[in-house]
């Protein structure tokens, strides 16, 4: 594709600003684009106008269909298509779209996951535009993004929350920038940019892996020769196939207005990640759905399946999201960017220590929403941040925290040029700190790299906490500074109150060692080592304060996500223990008998000869796959014991706990042994691909 091309069909499936001021009438135009950049309220006089603009230009591209497409809480997104049609007195019928029909959708509310606030048999709810948001064609269907609440209100799906949270940060960071003299600012908009990592396997493979189909991930699979330990595929030359699959992603996406811009091969073996630019975080949201979904969708044309699973391979680096956030302003500010001498920024100063203030005051939070069932694999592991939350500051910013913990920060360490001592390279202007991987939560410029979220996980959790606990810290700051009598007395004050306060959330060192796992303790860190022991802080007295404080969610609200966790946690486990249940009885069990029974009339042929088989190596191994069958056959039986036992409890909490510290290491056990047998049973009897195969044959 051309530089032209690429040009041309950028965002062409997208009723942007440009195509709305092209279509609609002025005095219309300009009252969607304050509601868009400023946040008012919509004016709902205009919805008609708007609708009729939309409806025109979808059906000239070719849209039949219209659908409120909405991102419910079971973390992917949902539609329900109706056609433009409405039928006329002479039998033919009109294309007609409403103001109506472009406002308010009512989806049947019943089969999504509401945590209780919906009965089963209480099937009214309502979508609602979310015009910040363009519409766009996608399958000749004009998508609508969209919230989705009860008919009594509540938040049925991870957009709402945002949305309210993004309000709550903007009318906090307001007041803290009216303080130091910023009259302009309408708004303050959080931004993200979502790096996504995902793995990429053939189909032929993935059609014969039950475990693949039903959990996302290998349920059993020994580890190949050869694994990521050369590091040879990070960042390699891209194969062909893979090159073909990324290029009609790229168009794909493109013509949606999503700003991918990078593609590289990732460091475990058929892994690799696409990355935007930055965005609002609430359009940064609904196109990472989008880049989820036309992975999945483009793959599937290639002949490949995209696994997004945090862990879909044992023993191999699995996947995150590294999410990228920050703030700025409607004027174009950004608010973390610390500028030449960030010392002497004391605006930048103050939104910074707000981040480590929050961040150090809410760790439990920011470890739940980054977390799912399939990130438990994860976090903790040699290629993730640990549990523990900590904030990676570099050189430059610690060294200012430290001057403010003393007093006044007076100077700003500056990273220079950087000469690599060859005559033809040219020197490189130095960054002022250097990247930490390890790091949970990482500054990393103008920005922070929110490290540990899952790769399958919607965005919304995430930013919706962290949006939430920066306007809470910024309260607390506007408050004190509105009534300081001596506004850089005070603001010095709070600087240094902060970094006294929360300094022990700031580490630049190794997170992936032991020695910080001890130093974390001693500093008083929480280290939250499982996704379902996470789940509670959600309904702590804290929790509802914090959220209801900013109206973002109410306690039915918080309550109902809490019993949804909890139940998808449930249900994702007990779905994997059956499936490997499945796969251990009616796969590896047969593939065994058959060639232990090989292996055995081997024995007896060879005892015809008159030759003592007893020391023979064809009974040793016998022997050794007798064993671990034995051992095998018994954790099948634990696992369905343990099962039964986890779904008989009532409390959703201690059932929860029940498969994670039960179910899980059963199946943990089960593994090993299936593993085993992989290495000892003939691969050509062998029922399920390998990792050999599936991971090295692209």
């Amino acid at each position: 594709m051309s530089t032209k091309n690429l040009s041309t069909i950028f965002g062409e499936n997208v009723f942007d600003c440009s195509v709305m001021k092209a279509r609609l009438p002025k005095n219309v135009y300009k009252k969607l684009k304050k509601t868009i950049d400023e946040g008012v309220v919509l004016d709902p006089s205009i919805a008609d106008v708007v609708a009729n603009a939309m409806k025109d230009w979808a059906v000239e591209k070719g849209a039949t269909h219209y659908t409120h497409w909405f991102q419910p809480m079971t973390g992917s997104t949902a539609e329900k298509h109706d056609a433009f049609i409405s039928p006329t007195d002479d039998g033919k019928v009109i294309l007609e779209f409403s103001g109506k029909e472009l406002i308010k959708g009512e989806p049947d509310a019943s089969s999504f996951p509401s945590g209780g606030i919906r009965a089963t048999f209480e099937a009214r709810g309502y979508t609602a535009w979310d015009c910040t948001s363009p519409a766009f064609i996608r399958d000749n269907v004009l998508c609508i993004p969209t919230a989705f609440v009860s008919y009594t209100g509540e938040a049925l799906d991870k957009k709402t929350p945002l949305l309210r949270s993004m309000d709550a940060l903007s009318a906090q960071a307001l007041r803290v920038l009216k303080l130091f003299g910023n009259t302009t600012a309408k708004r303050v908009i959080t931004t993200v940019g979502p790096e996504q990592e995902y793995f990429l396997i053939d189909k032929k493979y993935y059609d014969q892996r039950k475990d693949l189909i039903f959990a996302g991930r290998t349920l059993f699979g020994a580890m190949p020769p050869k694994g990521q330990e050369l590091e040879d595929h990070y960042f390699g030359s891209i194969k062909e196939r893979i090159a073909a699959f990324m290029k009609e992603v790229n168009e794909e996406l493109w013509k949606l207005g999503v700003r991918a811009k990078t593609e590289h091969n990732e460091v475990a073996p058929g892994q690799f990640e696409i990355a935007p630019i930055f965005n609002t975080t609430n359009v940064s949201t609904d196109h990472n759905q989008l880049v989820m979904d036309t992975l999945k969708k483009v793959a599937n044309r290639h002949g490949l399946v995209c696994l997004l699973h945090e862990k879909p391979f044992a023993g191999i680096n699995g996947s995150g999201k590294h999410n990228n956030w920050s703030m700025s302003t409607d004027d174009g500010q950004n608010l973390l960017e610390p500028g030449t001498n960030p010392h002497e920024n004391a605006q930048f100063l103050i939104f910074l220590c707000a981040v480590i203030k929050a961040v150090d005051t809410y760790p439990e939070l920011l470890r739940l929403a980054a977390s799912n069932p399939g990130n438990d694999h994860r976090l903790g592991a040699n290629e993730a941040p640990p549990a523990i939350i900590s904030i990676f500051l570099g050189d430059q910013l610690t060294d200012i925290v430290e001057q403010l913990e003393n007093g006044a920060a007076t100077s700003s360490k500056q990273g220079g040029e950087l000469r690599i001592s060859a005559s033809t390279l040219p020197a490189l202007p130095k960054d002022n700190t250097d990247r930490n991987r390890t790091s949970p939560f990482a500054f990393t410029g103008n920005k922070f790299e929110f490290r540990m979220v899952a790769s399958s996980l919607s965005i919304a959790g995430p930013n919706t906490v962290l949006n939430t606990i920066v306007a809470e810290a910024l309260k607390e700051i506007a408050d004190r500074l509105e009534k300081s009598v001596n506004f850089n007395s005070e603001v010095q004050a709070i600087l240094q109150e902060i970094v006294k306060k929360h300094k022990r959330i700031i580490f630049n060192g190794n997170n992936y060692s032991d020695e910080w796992v001890k130093e974390a303790e001693k500093r008083g860190l929480p280290n939250i080592r499982s996704f379902v022991e996470a789940v509670p802080f959600l309904i702590s007295d804290k929790s509802i304060a914090l959220f209801e404080g900013h109206s973002v969610l109410n306690k039915t609200e918080l309550h109902s996500r809490y019993e949804i966790l909890l139940e998808q946690y449930i249900k994702t486990i007990n779905i994997e223990a059956l499936t490997m249940l499945d796969m251990a009885k009616k796969q590896i069990l047969p593939a065994v008998f058959k060639y232990s029974t090989i292996v055995a009339q081997s024995i007896n042929e060879i005892k015809t000869t008159g030759v003592d088989v007893s020391t023979s190596v064809q009974a040793d191994l016998l022997k050794e796959i007798s064993e671990v069958l034995v051992s095998f056959k018994a954790n099948i039986t634990k696992l369905e014991k343990a099962l039964e036992i986890a779904n008989f409890k009532d409390d959703i909490y201690e059932r929860a706990l029940a498969f994670r510290n039960e179910v899980f290491s059963v199946m943990n056990d089960l593994r090993i042994d299936g593993d085993k047998l992989e290495t000892l049973v003939d691969s050509s009897l062998w029922p399920i691909p390998t990792y050999s195969e599936m991971l090295f044959t692209l």
